[in-house]
């Protein structure tokens, strides 16, 4: 009866965590990405920013997602117009496998990465590929000052922090894989699309829920090629 009682609670709590739509999802996402933003002496790096091919944001990832379905969280994907200037549409991901360290709970993570090249950005649009064997992955440096500490780390094709609690750093992700989320794409633009079809087209039209989230992306992320070039 215990371990029934024990299952009940985290089946309701996964449900908790994929409860919310698509839009608000993508709402949390830009709320993520402004808050962390919002304090460059504990957020990421600018320059780092102004390099990233694209953006990967994972809000509220809950622990006992893992326990349950075997799912981390979703969140979403958003590449440079590759025509030019500013961010494009966003595809829906899912984040699977690996290990966090999680343990059962209910506390919730912030996960976020940065594609730092073109073969990580191509990962990106396969149908799956697993962090650190597919595309090698690095965790992050914090803050303005952590300029010198990204050399270390140019070889990365992903950089990768989380916020939990108020702290925010650098993390390993290891194992766990990135696929897309067709069902929250179909939920977004009417009918399924893969993060190929979202992220390397340039005639895709954003859902008016991801207004904030690309123009946050180009107030603090806005980069040159220039920039990518160095």
């Amino acid at each position: 009866m215990r371990g029934i009682a024990i299952a009940a609670a985290l089946a309701a709590a996964t449900t908790a965590v994929w409860a919310d739509t698509a839009q608000e999802r993508l709402t949390e996402a830009s709320s993520v990405f402004s808050e962390i933003m919002k304090t460059p002496d504990k957020g990421i790096p600018q320059d780092l920013l102004s390099k990233a091919d694209c953006v990967i944001i994972l809000p509220n990832v809950k622990k006992a997602a893992f326990v349950v379905g075997g799912e981390y969280g979703k969140g979403f994907a958003e590449c440079r117009n590759t025509a030019g200037a500013g961010w494009g549409a966003p595809a829906a991901v899912k984040l699977e496998g690996g290990s966090l360290g999680f343990q059962i709970g209910g506390s919730s993570t912030d996960l976020i990465l940065l594609v730092m090249n073109r073969h990580g950005m191509d990962k990106l649009m396969q149908d799956k590929f697993t962090l650190g064997a597919d595309a090698s992955i690095a965790a992050g440096p914090v803050g303005r000052t952590a300029a010198a500490q990204t050399d270390a780390r140019l070889d990365a094709e992903i950089l990768a922090w989380s916020r939990s609690k108020g702290l925010f750093a650098g993390i390993s992700l290891k194992g766990a894989s990135l696929r897309p989320d067709t069902k929250e794409n179909a939920s977004l633009y009417g009918k399924e699309m893969t993060s190929k079809d979202i992220l390397a087209g340039n005639n895709i039209t954003a859902p008016d829920g991801a207004r904030d989230l690309i123009a946050n992306l180009n107030k603090y992320a806005a980069g040159s090629s220039a920039d990518r070039a160095k």
